[in-house]
């Protein structure tokens, strides 16, 4: 069985993620910058599993190559799952711009009510048809203020209680032991193995 995939994304930070998890697998994971693909995919669907299929499908269809999607975001109870599906989209500019939109959208909601959890949706999918899907989630709280200087987008205001810190204050195997993107991969696992 060919042991490579296809990562269908130009995060780096995601691949590197992608890759610390699959690789005792003994997968060898591709990005796209590796295949000289340079494509924007539309994400049109309405779930994180949705948009994962759309890409990994995407990909596929350019390399005949298994191909593996992730789409995650950030769901916020107190702004009614908010910034979701829109996650790198919530506003314009940069992570640390978007961090600062979703603060200032919480700054009158009280810490017990800022509920969250991140949301990942990885697909796989082969040119034989087969494709698996695996979700996971990590729930925590928005805290007041951004810290640390791990991680990316909105881990410097998610908080987990488990390690008392940020996604972005936790090393990058604390986080990929219980990561949305960890857990979602660790399920990925189960249906490879």
């Amino acid at each position: 069985m060919d042991r490579k995939i296809v990562a269908a994304t130009n995060n780096l930070n995601k691949l590197r993620e992608f890759k610390e998890i699959l690789a005792p697998l003994g997968y060898q994971l591709l990005s796209l910058k590796d295949l000289n693909i340079d494509v924007d995919i539309e994400e049109t669907g309405s779930t994180f599993e949705e948009n994962s299929l759309i890409k990994a499908k995407a990909i596929l269809d350019i390399t005949n190559m298994a191909c593996m999607a992730d789409d995650s975001g950030l769901m916020v109870d107190a702004l009614g799952g908010e910034p979701g599906v829109y996650s790198a989209r919530y506003c314009e500019g940069t992570d640390k711009d978007r961090v600062n939109f979703l603060l200032e959208k919480l700054k009158d909601v009280p810490r017990e009510k800022r509920t969250a959890r991140f949301v990942s949706a990885i697909t796989l999918c082969f040119p034989d048809g087969d494709i698996i899907t695996a979700t996971g989630t990590c729930e925590g709280i928005i805290a007041d203020e951004a810290k640390g200087e791990n991680g990316f987008g909105y881990d410097p205001v998610f908080f987990v209680e488990q390690y008392g810190k940020t996604f972005a204050q936790l090393t990058s195997d604390q986080k990929n032991m219980i990561s949305h993107r960890g857990n979602a991969l660790f399920e990925l696992q189960k249906q490879l193995i």
